[in-house]
């Protein structure tokens, strides 16, 4: 589930239309630039409330804070601001803007045709703007269609005014690395990120927007199963921005991955504190039970169930890491294969469909499971989870050979992917090759006899 919830292409993660909207100016204000922009803008609007550029800018500074907080709050008076601004004009080129920040908002929220939608008016009203392209790229690829995303990452690389060239680059290389890490290509997803982090860094962007690219890397690395380069990644994020949680979980993941199970759980914790998001409370839980404290493991678990029913827009965007958690734990199975069918209502990216086979194993419904990993497969990600639901499917459906081979390269990417997958892994294959060796005796019986 923590791999899952850290994808790039998460809501809350994605950097595409907002981006250039907070300034240098703005990026040098300190660690909570958004504050200072919020209040700002607050005081703009209720001195001019006909100028739709201080709603526009007032809802950048929402959008702002969410990323900075992961409070999904944040996107409401977003939305509210950014829906008063295109009030006073939608239609003329000074609103497009507002449309692509709102498109940003409905992409946050999961509503992504309606994101597309938005983000193309936006480039209707303002051709030189292309920077929504990333966001359509973004929407394309949680729905699946990977041809239509590159496409639109594909305009990145036109010709923009000198202003903007360093934030389009900068998102030409997020994408591209994007796309790298999808095909299995890991080192060429590194050095893309890699490429982005120094022009974030040369081009002064707001602190969060850095720490976001090192912890990005830092979960590239971890996929490769590089625990060095992935805490490198993880401890610059966090000078960057100092409590970043999602930093603090990324090295939470990394300290567990080591052993360190200690320090993995204050890490979490400390993220915790930051924004309860189910995730955080999942791998707490995790690790609390591979250190053998059940009940401690329990509090967590009830935690994430909790915030996943909390209220209406949780029920929403923790559809599929609620589906996962059933799954990965096989707790209310018919329920977990619920969740994750109405998630591939709106979302047809690899790992909806990976989440859509992990709960129809949950339910035995292994050919179905084995339909669904497929698709989550075609490309050859290199990813251990996806590998490791892969090797069970497959040894439930009694394909060894094929089941040896995924569990195999599960863990030869990464030998402990998970605080309590990993051994599972393991034993299958263990169990995997006894059986092979009996199979291989009782041939040998048939054959004399």
């Amino acid at each position: 589930m923590a791999r899952k919830e850290m994808y790039r292409l998460m809501a809350g993660t994605a950097v595409a239309v907002f981006l250039l909207s907070i300034g240098v100016d703005a990026a040098q204000n300190g660690q909570h630039e958004a504050d200072n922009a919020i209040r700002f803008f607050q005081w703009k609007v209720s001195q001019d409330p006909d100028d739709l550029f201080n709603y526009d800018r007032l809802g950048v500074a929402y959008i702002q804070k969410a990323r900075e907080t992961g409070d999904v709050a944040w996107y409401d008076l977003a939305t509210k601001a950014l829906e008063k601004s295109l009030a006073l004009d939608s239609t003329s080129p000074e609103a497009a803007p507002s449309k692509k920040h709102l498109a940003t908002v409905y992409y946050a929220n999961h509503r992504f045709s309606e994101a597309l939608a938005l983000a193309q008016e936006a480039i209707e009203l303002n051709p030189a703007d292309i920077t929504p392209y990333a966001l359509i790229g973004d929407a394309w690829s949680e729905k699946g269609d990977y041809a239509q995303a590159v496409a639109a990452w594909r305009h990145l690389q036109d010709p923009v005014p000198q202003s903007a060239v360093s934030g389009v680059r900068y998102l030409e290389q997020t994408r591209q690395s994007v796309d790298s890490l999808l095909k299995g290509d890991t080192k060429s997803a590194v050095d893309h990120m890699r490429q982005a982090i120094d022009i974030s860094v040369e081009s002064r962007m707001a602190r969060e927007t850095m720490a976001w690219s090192y912890f990005t890397l830092g979960d590239d690395y971890f996929q490769a199963g590089d625990l060095t380069g992935a805490k490198a990644a993880y401890n610059d994020a966090l000078k960057a921005y100092p409590g970043y949680h999602r930093a603090l979980a990324g090295s939470a993941r990394v300290a567990a991955a080591e052993g360190r199970f200690d320090d993995a759980i204050g890490l979490y914790r400390k993220a915790l504190g930051v924004i309860p998001l189910p995730v955080y409370a999942a791998a707490l839980g995790d690790v609390y039970a591979r250190a053998g404290k059940a009940a401690e493991a329990g509090k967590q678990y009830d935690l994430v169930e909790y915030i996943g029913r909390l209220n209406k827009f949780s029920q929403t965007i923790y559809n599929r890491e609620l589906a996962a958690f059933y799954a990965d734990r096989d707790i209310h199975p018919e329920e977990a294969l619920e969740l994750a069918r109405k998630e591939f209502d709106i979302r047809h990216d690899i790992y909806t469909w990976d989440t859509l086979a992990w709960a129809l194993y949950r339910n035995n419904r292994q050919e179905e499971a084995a339909a669904a990993i497929k698709e989550a497969l075609r490309f050859d990600t290199k990813d251990a989870v996806l590998f490791f639901h892969a090797g069970m499917i497959y040894a439930r459906l009694g394909e060894n050979d094929k089941a040896g081979d995924y569990l195999r390269r599960a863990i030869g990417l990464n030998p402990q992917f998970h605080p309590l997958h990993a051994d599972l892994a393991r034993a299958t294959l263990q169990s995997l090759a006894k059986d092979t060796v009996t199979q291989a005796g009782l041939r040998a019986v048939d054959a004399r006899q």
